[in-house]
């Protein structure tokens, strides 16, 4: 009954009528997010923070499909804001903590491992075992304050500059969740602070229009269940325990499907109350799950290997596990990482993210597309 209802409350909300689409040209990006953003800041933040970063994404083979080198990016390649900035003509966003340029184009504020509850909260509960980076959704939105005094000098100047940037959120929510699972926390518990996580994600949206913005895009929670440190962290023998047609987590993918409808809620309420601005929701989830249900669509895609493979692991039933992690010495990726949804068991190929990134820019997967829809 539960999952009837969230799927009701997903076509209501996809019914939802927009106006004309925009295609307007954007003259800067700035990004908020996690490693599925982060372009760069992690190793910087982790360095300073006295880190031994034995694993990361400044190590081979991380980079190698299009930079042919490690581009503190934890993929093989390019990621989602990648391909929007060249689908605007604009440079790829530079890394706030990690770049010494100019901001003038936008910048990159998303860190591997950020959370939107702030970092105390895990470090206080016992959550985490260690001394967290300061990357949480309101440190990376203090950095925005921080570098808005450097872009724009007064309330109206910010508002004219941030009228023709693009900001993006997220997705926030996965290490939330995944720091408090692996830390014994049962989902029912976990799924009671998805609202917390989502009022802190509207919050900071609502702090960026106060800025200036009016196109925004937030994305959504992928389906956790289908993400395979998750599998292997929580596999069952239980069979009643996994989707059967995906093989994934059912509890962990029901986790992120409430997180997406509340979610969609929140930004309806936000539309409605700023009514002159764009808010798109970017949806992780069908892309993904279409692809572990059918992972060949000729002319769409076609991750011919097992979806819920990795490319770049070793051992374990998903070519994964915790001791052997990509980025370490033997452990090597896969000779043709365009046929893989999965990079390192957390992360996911650039195939998977260029394809994902075209549904945002040109639907269906955005609400609405980003860009326009393709005619």
């Amino acid at each position: 009954m539960e999952l009837s209802i969230y799927f009701l409350l997903f076509g209501v909300l996809s019914c939802y009528v927009y106006g004309e689409q925009s295609s307007q040209n954007f003259t800067s990006i700035f990004s908020f997010g996690d490693s599925y953003t982060d372009t760069g800041n992690f190793p910087t933040l982790a360095a300073a923070a006295g880190w031994p970063i034995s694993f990361t994404s400044i190590y081979p083979p991380y980079g190698e499909t299009f930079f042919h080198q490690p581009a503190g990016r934890w993929s093989d390649g390019r990621l989602i804001i990648d391909f929007i900035a060249e689908e605007y003509g604009l440079p790829y966003i530079p890394p706030y903590k990690a770049y010494t340029g100019s901001f003038n184009q936008g910048a990159n504020f998303a860190v591997g491992g950020a959370t939107a509850i702030n970092v105390e909260f895990f470090e206080k509960n016992g959550y985490v075992k260690f001394n967290m980076i300061r990357d949480s959704l309101d440190y990376q939105l203090a950095w925005f304050e921080e570098l808005k005094a450097t872009l724009c000098a007064s309330t109206e100047e910010c508002k004219e500059f941030f009228s023709t940037s693009l900001f993006t959120f997220g997705e926030f929510g996965a290490n939330d969740y995944s720091f408090m699972l692996e830390a014994g926390v049962s989902v029912n518990e976990v799924r009671t602070y998805v609202p917390q996580v989502v009022q802190l994600i509207s919050a900071a949206v609502e702090q960026v229009i106060s800025a200036g913005a009016v196109t925004l895009a937030v994305a959504g929670q992928l389906p956790t269940g289908c993400i395979p440190i998750i599998l292997t962290l929580f596999q069952s023998s239980n069979s009643d325990d996994y989707e059967a047609n995906t093989g994934c987590l059912t509890a962990y993918n029901n986790l992120a499907m409430y997180h997406n409808v509340l979610l969609r809620q929140e930004l309806m309420r936000l539309r409605s109350k700023y009514p002159h601005v764009k808010l798109s929701y970017t949806n992780y989830y069908d892309p993904i799950i279409n692809i572990v249900k059918s992972p060949c669509l000729p002319g769409k895609y076609c991750f011919i290997d097992k979806p819920l493979q990795v490319c770049c692991g070793k051992d374990g039933p998903y070519n994964y596990n915790l001791t052997e992690l990509c980025g370490m010495p033997g452990v090597d990726a896969c000779q043709t990482p365009s046929t893989y949804l999965h990079w390192d068991g957390v992360h996911l190929t650039e195939a998977a993210y260029h394809y994902i990134s075209d549904t945002w820019l040109h639907g269906p997967f955005a609400d609405p597309p980003i860009k326009a829809p393709r005619n």
